[in-house]
């Protein structure tokens, strides 16, 4: 508890953040931190949106089906804390089952998070992007790189170095955070999204946060940061795009009444952002093309409905692209993505910059237009269709699904006529 005051103390002098009031801390034992996990989880969503969440990335074959997302994230995270901090209650929980001289290091960090809170009100920050998931994961990112860069400079305090003076951050602190992760027996063989998911707000975050202090005179300069965070996880993988003030295009959805089936329950409407595009690109094709072609993200929406009856999960996703040369290559490898994904695809049809097939659920549809494409799946192609129109785009080429009536369908007098 002594050594949390002085770190304390330390930090508020490398960040320049004043402590505005006495800091609260207690030791906890695993059980309790566990506790604490739980019942943090249950503050922060409801159950609607974490179902929809979790139906999100299913939708986008990111995780299993069914797989058991909220008790497989409490397991992996009870394990791996080594402190944290509350941000409801103010207050700084100390690992008792790790020595105290290991802990000055994860004080740093944690406590940075304290005195950044004290300043910044950080917690409704970050929710404060709601419900743009990307955005949200951007400002997550900011609060972990500039905890992270903070204990590098800790750590580097009796060098008289900074994260300002040496190289690129991401490939000193990568291999020992991939190492460790595949120590961790859960981890080890946990959805490439979840890894990356839990990795990217302190690797990205980190590199983000260097860059931003190399850009400015110190950490007094933090306070920019808060008063105009990032937009998206682009600008915080190309800090650039922030540093210029340069953010994605926007993307809308057409209003779903009339367009969408009746029986389709529209779960929510969100972002996937440059992130989540490499992560889809990577599940599916290999992580070096994910890496190629996931930078032509220009900004995109996605709305996941799900059928009433059957529960099955129809997906709109609406991509903008940074040129049509991005959009040719997208359609081409996402297409390629969409038959890995559908093993049991059927009538597959293609066209220049069209391409539709069916499968078990309904058919699955990618066509590009200029800037933009669009991923219909689980749909007919007469919803499809509806939504092309709602889009503003002209007709897609064929073939078109014809509705044959039943006799009960067709005028008596018709019927008749045919006798």
């Amino acid at each position: 508890l002594k050594a949390a005051d002085e770190v304390l103390a330390q930090m508020s002098v490398i960040l320049h953040l004043p402590i505005k009031q006495p800091l609260k801390k207690s030791l906890r034992s695993k059980q309790e931190i566990r506790a604490y996990l739980i019942q943090a989880e249950k503050d922060d969503k409801n159950d609607a949106q974490r179902y929809a969440d979790d139906k999100s990335l299913e939708a986008f074959g990111l995780i299993p089906k069914n797989f058991p997302l909220d008790s497989f994230m409490l397991d992996v995270l009870t394990d791996q804390v080594a402190g944290l901090y509350d941000p409801k209650a103010k207050e700084f929980y100390i690992a008792d089952w790790i020595p105290a001289d290991e802990q000055r290091d994860v004080m740093s960090h944690e406590l940075t998070h304290a005195l950044e809170d004290q300043s910044f009100d950080v917690d409704p920050w970050i929710k404060a992007a709601r419900p743009d998931d990307d955005a949200e994961l951007a400002r997550d990112a900011v609060s972990e790189g500039t905890a992270l860069a903070a204990m590098l400079d800790y750590s580097l305090r009796d060098q008289h170095l900074s994260v300002r003076d040496i190289g690129d951050v991401t490939a000193l602190i990568r291999p020992g955070a991939v190492e460790e992760m595949d120590k961790d027996s859960n981890l080890a063989k946990a959805p490439i999204v979840i890894r990356d998911g839990l990795l990217f707000p302190y690797l990205a975050g980190t590199s983000f946060s260097q860059e931003f202090l190399k850009a400015h005179t110190s950490w007094a300069d933090l306070h920019l940061l808060f008063e105009h965070p990032p937009v998206s996880t682009q600008q915080i993988m190309h800090p650039d795009f922030y540093l210029k003030g340069v953010g994605p295009a926007k993307v809308t959805l057409p209003k779903w009444k009339g367009v969408a089936p009746a029986d389709w329950k529209l779960l929510e409407e969100n972002v996937m952002g440059e992130f989540g595009l490499e992560e889809i690109l990577k599940q599916f094709l290999d992580p070096a093309r994910a890496a190629q072609l996931s930078p032509s993200w220009d900004g995109d929406r996605y709305a996941l409905f799900e059928d009433a009856k059957t529960k099955d999960t129809r997906l709109v996703f609406l991509l903008a692209l940074e040129t049509t040369e991005d959009a040719a290559r997208f359609f081409g490898q996402y297409s390629e993505a969409l038959e890995m994904k559908y093993s049991d695809r059927a009538q597959l049809y293609r066209r220049p910059n069209f391409f539709q097939f069916q499968t078990e659920t309904g058919g699955v549809f990618l066509r590009c237009v200029g800037l933009q494409c669009v991923t219909v799946e689980g749909a007919t192609r007469q919803t499809y269709d509806a939504i092309n129109r709602a889009i503003g785009w002209p007709p897609a080429p064929g073939p078109v699904e014809v509705a044959v009536p039943s006799i009960a369908q067709i005028p008596s007098a018709t019927v008749r006529a045919a006798r």
